[in-house]
C-alpha cells in the first residue's frame, strides 16, 4: 500500500453552530473538503499575531469557535 501524503490523522468536536460555522466558511472560500478548510484555518491562525497561550489547568471545552454574546461557547477561556 501506497505511503499517505499526511500520515497524522485529528480528531476535533465541534457543535452543531460551530461545525455550519466551518461549512459556510468552506463554501465561501470554495474549499475542496472539510480538512483543507481546516487546514487552511490552522494555516492562517498559526501565522496570525496576538495569538492565546493557554493558563494552566484551563479545560478544553473552555475554548470555542464562535465569539461570545450569542449563547455560544467562548473563543476564549474565562479570566
Amino acid at each position: 500500500m501506497a505511503e499517505l501524503e499526511r500520515p497524522e490523522r485529528l480528531q476535533i468536536m465541534l457543535t452543531t453552530d460551530e461545525l455550519a460555522a466551518l461549512e459556510n466558511w468552506r463554501f465561501e472560500k470554495r474549499m475542496p473538503s472539510r480538512s483543507a478548510a481546516v487546514r487552511e484555518l490552522l494555516r492562517r491562525g498559526l501565522s496570525s499575531d496576538g495569538f492565546l497561550t493557554a493558563e494552566h489547568g484551563v479545560k478544553s471545552q473552555e475554548f470555542g469557535v464562535l465569539p461570545e454574546g450569542d449563547g455560544k461557547t467562548s473563543d476564549r477561556p474565562s479570566e
